[in-house]
């Protein structure tokens, strides 16, 4: 697979030779998680030997940034200073805190999963429904996250771009293709399999925890839409990076976010944003092995558009 950048007419005609529309039935909202089975699960708990797990997810902070657009809210609705200050002495007392959240995930900071109503073409979504089942008033009515509500398991699978460049991190609008997505599996032993999740590490995040966050105007690393058949023939059901997985800017003025527009819409596949692999990196060096079990468990939220999560490997 040569590092060809394709033209916008080869984009487009992934729409129809990339679609899963129908695939599974009519009816069918799940997508590229149909590619993992009780089998599939079950093989990926024989990938746990150490009892090791890490966590994939950034933290959820307040605080405003130029990469945040509308950062989480967090205040506190109880806390313990007045108990410190002036001890209640009511028998049976409850002394406690308290917290609100809340928060737009969809966005460049904190780690979340896609629903498949996240993204629309043309005012269709994944298997031919129309846009208009996501409304103002209800939510998504249909391909909310709660069809993920009993957690998606499966086995994982770590391509490490930095790594095997022997960098630190990946440039704003720097691609990674195909080609170096395979050459990584021979370089590290493992191997794509029908229903591995794949996360893919540019290093961006590092380099944000290092420098500290960049306007997203500035871009950022990721797969180049070159990428969409290779996730296709290799039957990925959920990819995750640390970034939102496109390259940007891609390059196409009719797709700003590939992997989003044409991943999502057509192939209907699950896409976890803005994880933090960086500790995942370090483990998976340390064991000398790149594949692992994966657990998520979004929150099983009433007509969502998607989910923060934490993405938990097991080794």
């Amino acid at each position: 697979m040569p590092d060809v950048k394709p033209t916008d007419s080869e984009v487009r005609a992934y729409i129809q030779s990339l679609s899963n529309w129908g695939r599974w039935g009519t009816e069918d909202e799940l997508g590229t998680l149909n590619f993992i089975d009780q089998k599939k699960r079950q093989e990926s708990a024989m990938l746990v030997k150490e009892g090791l797990s890490v966590s994939c997810a950034r933290p959820i902070v307040s605080e405003p940034s130029v990469d945040s657009i509308t950062p989480p809210l967090h205040y506190m609705v109880g806390s313990g200073e007045a108990f410190g200050l002036a001890p209640d002495e009511t028998p049976g007392a409850l002394q406690s805190s308290a917290d609100f959240i809340g928060m737009a995930f969809h966005g460049f900071t904190v780690t979340h999963l896609d629903a498949l109503c996240h993204i629309f073409w043309k005012g269709r979504m994944y298997n031919d429904r129309p846009s208009q089942l996501v409304s103002n008033r209800e939510g998504a009515l249909v391909e909310s996250i709660e069809t993920v509500r009993d957690g998606i398991v499966s086995k994982g699978v770590l391509l490490d771009v930095p790594r095997h460049r022997g960098i630190d991190w990946l440039q704003s609008g720097e691609g990674i293709f195909p080609a170096e997505l395979e050459d990584i599996q021979r370089e590290c032993n493992v191997t794509v399999e029908s229903g591995d999740i794949v996360l893919v590490r540019t290093g961006h995040y590092l380099r944000r925890v290092q420098h500290g966050p960049m306007p997203t105007a500035n871009g950022w690393p990721g797969l180049e839409a070159a990428c969409l058949p290779w996730l296709y023939e290799k039957q990925v059901s959920v990819l995750g990076g640390d970034t939102v997985s496109d390259v940007v800017p891609s390059g196409y003025a009719e797709f700003r976010q590939p992997l989003h527009q044409i991943g999502i819409v057509q192939m209907g596949l699950w896409l976890i944003d803005n994880c933090n692999l960086e500790d995942l990196s370090n483990t998976c060096a340390a064991l000398g092995r790149w594949d692992f079990q994966i657990i998520l468990a979004p929150l099983r939220i009433q007509y969502g558009t998607g989910s923060p999560v934490n993405p938990i490997a097991v080794f």
